[in-house]
Parts: C-alpha cells; sequence; structure tokens
C-alpha cells in the first residue's frame, strides 16, 4: 500500500516572481497524445541555450541540485495559463513538493489534484528557509505533522483533507472517484429503484 507522509530531499531555489506555467512548460512541448516526454520541456528557455545546450548559471543545472526533488519557488509560482502539463512535467523531472509564499490558483488545483504537493508558507519563512541552504540543502516536508524542517528551523502549514489523504495514498482525481465506487453503485441502485423512468437502458 503506497503511504507517502514524508517528502525529504534536497531543495532548489527558484525565486522567480510570477513564474508562469508557460515558461514551466512552453507550447511546443504541448503537441502531445501522452505525458511522456515532458521532462525535457520542463522551464526549457531557462535550463537551456537556443542550441539546446544548458544555461550553467540556471539552477537546476549545478551539480548541487542535480538530484532535488523540492523547489523553493516566489510568489504568485505557476501563474498565467491551466496547461496540466506544467505539473506533469514536474514530476517527471523528480520534483515532489514546491514550496511559495502563494500560488496560481489553477495550478495549485492541477498540483495537488496530480500528487504535487504544494505547501504555502509565510515570505519571511521561505527566507529563513533560504538562510539554511547555504549549508544544507536538504528539507524534511512531514505530512503527518504537517511541518517543514530544514537545518535550524520547524514551520507548519495546512492542506486540505482531501488533498492530504490524495498526496499520501497517491491517489490523482480518479483513483480518489475510485474509493467512492460502493457510494456510487449505491446510489445508481437506489436512484433507478426510486425513479426507474429515468435510467438509461443498454442498447439491445
Amino acid at each position: 500500500m503506497h503511504d507517502k507522509t514524508n517528502i525529504t530531499g534536497i531543495a532548489a531555489p527558484l525565486l522567480i516572481d510570477n513564474l508562469d506555467t508557460d515558461q514551466i512548460m512552453p507550447k511546443q512541448f504541448l503537441r502531445i497524445i501522452t505525458k511522456e516526454g515532458l521532462d525535457k520541456g520542463v522551464l526549457f528557455d531557462l535550463r537551456f541555450h537556443p542550441d539546446g545546450s544548458p544555461r550553467s548559471d540556471f539552477v537546476l543545472n549545478r551539480a548541487e541540485y542535480a538530484h532535488a526533488n523540492i523547489l523553493v519557488g516566489g510568489p504568485n509560482f505557476g501563474c498565467g495559463s491551466s496547461r496540466e502539463h506544467a505539473v506533469w512535467g514536474l514530476q517527471q523531472l523528480g520534483i515532489e513538493a514546491v514550496l511559495a509564499s502563494s500560488f496560481g490558483e489553477i495550478f495549485f488545483s492541477n498540483a495537488l489534484n496530480n500528487r504535487l504537493l504544494l505547501v504555502v508558507l509565510e515570505a519571511d519563512q521561505i527566507d529563513l528557509l533560504l538562510q539554511d541552504q547555504a549549508n544544507d540543502k536538504h528539507l524534511a516536508i512531514d505530512l503527518e505533522k504537517m511541518e517543514v524542517r530544514s537545518a535550524s528551523h520547524v514551520f507548519g502549514f495546512s492542506l486540505g483533507a482531501r488533498h492530504k489523504k490524495m498526496i499520501v495514498e497517491g491517489l490523482d482525481m480518479v483513483g480518489a472517484t475510485l474509493q467512492l465506487l460502493p457510494r456510487i453503485e449505491m446510489f445508481e441502485q437506489q436512484h433507478c429503484a426510486a425513479a426507474p423512468w429515468g435510467r438509461v437502458l443498454p442498447p439491445a
């Protein structure tokens, strides 16, 4: 059984205010019929030069952040268009959680509905976490205690019960809905018994 109550790892600072979903997943990577390969497009214009070579000054191309699985973002992270590909791409790149003082509303819903944890902290708390990064780039996120821990600080955060359950149990919206299948089937049976004229019959 999937049970992910803790996310720990290297946190990379991506301190860009109003980083939008067009930057996270540029439009040329949307021409797909599956979700595969989106990791190549994540932050493409920031990660790579026009000739495709890596930008050495970009944080995720630096050796110390090569295996980062947590991002510490700027305010209004994920604003812009509603493209869900931005979330899928970040996950394929290995990102399990993003911390920021605020998020774009649609991105926030897309992320949590796809099991990408978003943690909202105060701006001064983000600053204190980043100060610790100079000596220790690791962060720990405890979903049972609802806490973020760095080398020197512990901050609480909130998350809705449904989204917490989805993250911990590894459920997307389809999986969460299927857990309610017995109740859905019971409702269907009761509804059809009470209003048989509304039942759709299978083709003969």
